[in-house]
């Protein structure tokens, strides 16, 4: 049976994307691990042009806040990002088989309101799941990022401040 075909995620727009690993595992749960993930956007990014806005890594799952720039669709990076984590991952554990459940989720972010309420939504999920007390203290998310000018995987403050300022969502 063919594949339902995703909706538009081209260029232009922000998406609120999430995936899981299969079964819900705690397969991110070791910091390494989730250390081994931010190196993989990291390499992401130097392969696809893309804002990456905000993103939380969980013990089972991911949230990425994230713009894909002109002639790049999410599909396209979503998809390298699982299939080279899920290769290094099955690699470093000496396994086989599928490490993600699903494919993808995402949504279209419909205005301003919508992208601040996403990404404060994003930051949230460590403190709502007892991880951390305070959102800024998760090493795996955007916030930590931001406020320790950590570049190399969400993008530089003054561009966010732009995309939220200015952007159009339509």
């Amino acid at each position: 049976m063919a594949r339902k075909k995703r909706g538009n995620t081209a260029y232009g727009y922000t998406y609120y994307v999430t995936f899981e690993i299969n079964r819900w595992l705690m397969e991110l749960k070791n910091p390494i691990i989730k250390a081994l993930f931010m190196q993989i956007i990291a390499e992401a990014h130097k392969k696809y042009a893309f804002n990456l806005w905000n993103f939380c890594i969980m013990d089972n799952h991911i949230h990425f806040l994230i713009t894909p720039e002109k002639g790049v669709s999410l599909s396209l990076i979503i998809k390298w990002i699982k299939m080279v984590f899920a290769i290094r991952w099955n690699r470093l554990h000496r396994v086989k088989g599928h490490l993600w459940g699903d494919r993808f989720h995402a949504r279209v972010i419909k205005n301003r309101e919508d992208f601040l309420r996403v990404f404060q939504y994003i930051n949230e999920n460590p403190v709502k799941a007892g991880l951390v007390t305070h959102a800024k203290e998760w090493v795996f998310g955007g916030l930590y990022h931001y406020i320790h000018k950590i570049v190399r995987i969400v993008t530089p403050f003054s561009d966010f401040l732009a995309q939220v300022f200015t952007a159009d969502f339509g």
